[in-house]
């Protein structure tokens, strides 16, 4: 085939192709069988890779995915991305309605009443037609850029149709389809691994995976609900005058728009719809929870403005949590980490809010005891926030007089242990934190997480491999580990090494030698250390043998390491064993001590509170500059706090609380000043 007959045969496909995917996915029609579809998707594959300078960014085929992206650009939004007013309460919706109209002062309008998406919102750019970016909403001014996976959702438009502006973005939400959801879960549960709990994270984790292909295979839906221009875009006829003619005019131009979408004259009619949908929810085919009002004449929206947060002619409408009873069939028993243990409970399945829920947490002891649990009971379940299954109460109409209670249990349910109970806290724990699996797996993956150690090739199934082999019983045995050892172990399963792994391993753990010693301090994983903790505690010891050697007292005078950590550190270093394996990191080579990163003392008893988005810095970068110049980086303003440092589109209350207290605001340029850069 000659170069000009493949441009015209690859034409010919994409434009079939896109028309059975636009009638499939747009209008539920199939204009031909799988067979007949996947057979030209290969066709024009096959055509592709023979002649790729003919592949374009628009082609049907790049919904296939197969682009991998270890790591996602951090894009700013040309448009804020704006959280909506929320609200449970009709009042306060007949609330906004009457300070709309208020502030219209007689001016005629109409609204829009659309559904609320149970998803996650994106944000998409097209030039001259073109898909050329998508966004994540992130924190409303900054998002990640997803274009390589959004491009895999059918209802995305890679090029679109009939009419439209040269330069504008549409937003919508990414739903996770439950037919498509439900159909996943069994996929995973077959191969082993955990269901995913909802729709909506499932769907915001599959936007983040790092190869295409496999958010292809998720079958995710776009659904578009909105359309903004730079401005001096010349809007193009009266459709664009409406909200309600923006989303028709999307439809023409390719887009997914959902037909739930009604002009309302008003609150009569706002209400009729809320209480309807609130009933019919459970019949779609994807998550909604609640309902959006929009002020429908788009010119209207700058006269009514925004607050620092929401948009003042936009509210939304949360459904209330739907609640179900169902059968309590048995009460297990989890162990973390730390080795608290947190009660399950297991429930007959029942379908709530778009998912089926069969487990949901008893939190602790206190809470078994409040809901006076007894066997057989019929627990009452919502969906917290429409997301995790919740434990409201027991149905006491359903409960057999003879029913037994249920009590908490006494030992740890894996290593038999007495459970204690520290002063002030709700959870029991197990306190043999070297000698129940469940916490010494718990310390292996904490230990080599990325905000501790940072070795990335063993993952928790890797661990597991190495603990079951005997080779790993502490953390401190993976730098004894040798290439012999590991080459060949877990040759049936997923997380089996070979030659290359086993030297990915060993080179991982290698470079950890050289992570500083307040992280080292914190993937020790001591009970109350966290992060900053761990940061404290080093500035003020410098080494290990001063901080192993350290009274309760002394720990307690450490800047905001309370009685109860300074107790923890005194208790952990107290244990021989703990001592031994401290001996063995440091023979090993990782670091035990501090190392100044002091470049100067310029801002020497100065605290800064960070807010915004800077030019030179990440917002990890310039803190961790505050602190290599003698500064504090604070987390919120107080009357101690010496600037705000505040970037592009900073938060609205941390300026507020600033000019309360009379705090400066430092720009960017004013900080390097500062420092004398």
């Amino acid at each position: 085939m000659t170069h000009t007959q493949a441009q015209q045969r690859i034409a010919e496909l994409t434009e079939l192709i896109d028309r059975y995917n636009y009638e499939y996915y747009m209008n539920d029609r199939s204009l031909v069988s799988d067979f007949e579809f996947d057979a030209l998707l290969r066709e024009l594959i096959d055509l592709e890779q023979a002649f790729p300078d003919l592949s374009l960014p628009t082609s049907p085929t790049r919904r296939v995915g197969g682009e991998v992206n270890k790591t996602f650009r951090q894009v700013e939004h040309r448009f804020p991305m704006l959280s909506l007013g929320n609200t449970y309460s009709i009042a306060e919706i007949e609330d906004f309605e009457s300070r709309t109209r208020k502030l219209l002062d007689g001016t005629p309008f109409t609204y829009t009443c659309e559904l609320k998406y149970d998803g996650v919102a994106i944000g998409l750019t097209y030039r001259h037609g073109e898909l050329v970016q998508a966004v994540t909403r992130g924190n409303g001014m900054v998002g990640d850029d997803i274009t390589s996976n959004v491009r895999t959702i059918p209802t995305v438009p890679l090029r679109l149709k009939g009419d439209y502006p040269d330069d504008f973005e549409v937003r919508g939400e990414v739903v996770y389809p439950f037919e498509a959801f439900e159909a996943m879960n069994r996929l995973r549960e077959a191969e082993g691994d955990e269901p995913f709990a909802n729709p909506r994270n499932a769907a915001s984790g599959s936007l983040k995976l790092q190869n295409s292909a496999e958010c292809a295979k998720r079958r995710l839906l776009f659904c578009a609900y909105f359309m903004m221009f730079p401005d001096g875009t010349p809007i193009m006829g009266t459709p664009f005058a409406t909200h309600f003619g923006r989303l028709e005019a999307a439809k023409e131009m390719g887009f997914k728009v959902q037909p739930y979408i009604k002009e309302c004259k008003d609150i009569n009619d706002i209400r009729f719809f809320i209480d309807f949908w609130d009933k019919e929810r459970w019949n779609l085919p994807f998550g909604i929870d609640g309902v959006v009002i929009k002020v429908n004449q788009t010119d209207l929206w700058d006269r009514l403005g925004t607050t620092a947060k929401s948009p003042r002619w936009a509210i939304a409408y949360k459904f209330k949590a739907e609640q179900v009873s169902t059968p309590l069939l048995s009460v297990t028993y989890q162990v973390g980490r730390t080795g608290i243990v947190t009660p399950v409970a297991n429930m007959q399945p029942v379908w709530l809010g778009g998912t089926m829920v069969r487990r949901a947490t008893l939190n602790n002891a206190d809470f078994m005891a409040k809901l006076d649990l007894h066997e057989d009971d019929s627990l009452l379940v919502e969906k917290g926030g429409e997301i995790i299954p919740k434990i409201v109460g027991v149905d006491l109409s359903q409960r057999n007089p003879q029913a037994q209670p249920i009590n908490y249990v006494s030992a740890c349910p894996v290593c038999g242990t007495p459970l204690v109970r520290s002063e002030g806290e709700a959870g029991f724990y197990c306190p043999n934190q070297d000698g129940c699996l469940p916490q010494l797996l718990g310390h292996l993956e904490h230990f080599v997480s990325r905000k501790a150690m940072n070795i990335e090739s063993l993952g928790c199934e890797r661990l597991r491999l190495l603990y079951d082999a005997g080779l790993v019983r502490n953390v401190a045995d993976l730098y004894y580990l040798h290439r012999n050892q590991l080459i060949g172990l877990g040759t049936d399963t997923t997380a089996s090494i070979q030659e290359k792994g086993a030297e990915n391993i060993l080179r991982a753990i290698e470079d950890s030698k050289q992570v500083p010693f307040e992280r080292v301090l914190f993937a020790l994983g001591i009970r109350y250390v966290g992060e900053v903790g761990a940061k404290k505690l080093v500035r003020y010891f410098g080494n290990i043998d001063a901080l192993m050697d350290a009274t309760v007292m002394e720990l307690a005078m450490v800047e905001d390491v309370g009685e109860v950590t300074a107790m923890a550190v005194y208790d952990y270093f107290a244990n021989p064993d703990h001592r031994t394996l401290i001996s063995r990191l440091r023979e090993a080579g990782v670091q035990m001590q501090a190392v100044d990163n002091r470049v100067s003392n310029r801002l020497e008893g100065m605290t800064f509170v960070v807010s915004g988005v800077f030019d030179h810095f990440s917002r990890e970068e310039i803190k961790a500059s505050i602190e290599q110049h003698g500064g504090k980086a604070g987390g919120s303003i107080s009357s101690k706090t010496t600037y705000l440092l505040a970037g592009a589109k900073m938060g609205p209350e941390k300026l507020r609380k600033a000019q309360q207290l009379g705090v400066p605001i430092l720009t960017e340029a004013e900080y390097l000043q500062l420092i004398g850069q």
